[in-house]
């Protein structure tokens, strides 16, 4: 190999590695912001979940927020049907009076009461069952249970328990 065929092969190498790196970098801007994009809707879902939480004791459906269906980007019907939920809470708060139903406690606040009644880690279809015994009025999906339960988890306030495919949850001592 000549001198000249190898400087001509060490400039097409340096070429490439520059042309590789810069795609890289680009790539991982493409990444990051995807990543920023992602945490902020989770924080919004987030946020849903709580409000969908306050409005679970309502049994008038047609004061539920609608979300809009001709949205074409998901985070701005995401930020509509929040600020929908958020105005339709304070307008419920604002009438009041004495016309204003008593509040029933959140799910995670009623399972969280049944939890220490059992000796062993509980199941989730467990405490749904004895959530529709206790509480007639309420029937929640055993998805929006589960659902309840792992939030209850994220908080550190129940403990979950896992073998093989069967998960049993637990309250964790002086979270009550």
């Amino acid at each position: 190999m000549t001198s000249q065929s190898a400087g001509t092969l060490r400039s097409r190498y340096a070429v490439q590695a520059a042309s590789d790196l810069a795609k890289n970098r680009r790539r991982q801007q493409e990444l990051t912001k995807k990543l920023t994009l992602l945490q902020e809707e989770e924080a919004l879902l987030a946020d849903i979940l709580k409000l969908a939480e306050q409005y679970e004791g309502f049994g008038d459906a047609s004061r539920l927020p609608q979300q809009a269906q001709d949205e074409p980007a998901a985070a701005t019907a995401k930020q509509r049907a929040l600020t929908t939920a958020g105005k339709s809470a304070a307008a419920g708060a604002k009438k009041g009076g004495a016309k204003r139903k008593t509040r029933r406690p959140l799910l995670g606040d009623v399972l969280l009461e049944l939890l220490p009644g059992h000796d062993e880690p509980c199941p989730a279809k467990e405490l749904r069952d004895e959530l529709l015994k206790k509480h007639p009025s309420r029937n929640p999906t055993p998805q929006v249970v589960r659902n309840t339960l792992e939030s209850l988890v994220a908080q550190g306030r129940i403990r979950r328990h896992k073998e093989g495919r069967a998960v049993t949850y637990t309250v964790v001592k002086g979270s009550n």
